[in-house]
């Protein structure tokens, strides 16, 4: 599925994802990543489906919910691996335009030094940026970036962005638990993060099932201490901590409401049962993407969550 939602977000009220990259291909294979481990690790921007299709798809979905009278806030770049390996991203941010809806990038950072890749960015209304860490032992650890990346040159390439663009820009940074929540790994990001100056900073814990079943979120006092700790440097922290809620949109078709959704966002089982309600539907239809493997249960947290397999654990 190419589009997806709309979806209630943290950041960006009812958000409607374009998921312009096949799972799960990215060039980073995070830790923490809600989507598991990364099936093609790359840096080589491609094209992965043909560009008009995705406009097509945006503006049919755009339409339908006109029709319904469900607002739209963001047309959001939220996909399966990183979206600015499409090398149409560009393209895409302008022809999708004449829809009169703002649009978002959610990106881990790692081809910002490359000229193309800022530029192309450079037309959003909003951007996310990853900033988990500004030392390379640990982006190594914990985003286990492609092998030819380079983080100084990330880095750079952030600064660099931040200096030209005109939108609404924001940092993310994803605490795990002992490792990078120390207070000098928190000192060293929130200085970085202050210089590129961003709207907001948002501190994250993992809230969904990781790749890595290690994976744990900060303890309270860490989380308490980083924000803190930001606050020093940064005009505007906030914390990433909480359940997004259920207000999901509904085609009315549950197949196609769960298979497209949990392609990039885990649902939890309250959402899933909200779901059930508004298709009029009962349990049969989930019980049976669960049978058949299209979709798999998993506990995190004290919480039953419903995602797609990658693609390896699809095929056993």
């Amino acid at each position: 599925m190419i589009t997806f939602g709309p979806v209630p977000s943290r950041r960006l009220g009812r958000s409607l994802g374009i998921n312009n990259i096949p799972p799960k291909q990215c060039s980073y294979s995070c830790a923490y990543c809600q989507l598991g481990w990364t099936e093609t690790l790359s840096r080589e921007r491609r094209q992965f489906y043909p560009p008009e299709q995705i406009v097509a798809e945006v503006t049919r979905r755009v339409a339908e919910l006109r029709t319904l009278n469900q607002p739209v806030d963001y047309l959001t770049f939220v996909a399966d691996g990183e979206p600015t390996l499409d090398r149409h991203l560009g393209w895409l941010i302008t022809r999708l335009r004449p829809l009169r809806i703002k649009i978002a990038v959610i990106s881990n950072a790692s081809l910002l030094s490359q000229a193309d890749v800022r530029n192309e960015l450079l037309g959003a209304d909003w951007v996310s940026l990853k900033v988990d860490t500004v030392q390379p032992r640990m982006w190594r650890n914990i985003n286990r970036p492609q092998h030819d990346l380079r983080l100084d040159e990330i880095l750079t390439g952030l600064r660099q962005f931040a200096a030209q663009f005109r939108g609404t820009l924001t940092t993310e940074t994803m605490l795990v638990r002992m490792l990078n929540d120390s207070p000098d790994q928190i000192e060293a990001v929130a200085r970085f993060v202050a210089e590129i100056k961003p709207a907001t900073a948002y501190l994250a814990v993992p809230t969904r099932p990781p790749a890595e079943p290690w994976v744990e979120p900060p303890t309270e006092d860490a989380l308490n201490c980083a924000y803190q700790i930001f606050r020093r440097y940064c005009a505007a922290v906030e914390l990433l901590t909480g359940y997004e809620g259920d207000a999901f949109a509904s085609t009315g078709d549950l197949t196609t409401d769960l298979l497209s959704i949990t392609a990039v966002h885990p649902l939890r089982d309250d959402a899933v049962q909200s779901l059930l309600a508004k298709c009029g539907a009962d349990a049969a239809t989930l019980r049976r993407l669960v049978v058949t493997g299209q979709l798999t249960e998993t506990e995190y947290e004290g919480h039953r969550f419903y995602l797609r397999p990658t693609l390896s654990h699809a095929a056993n």
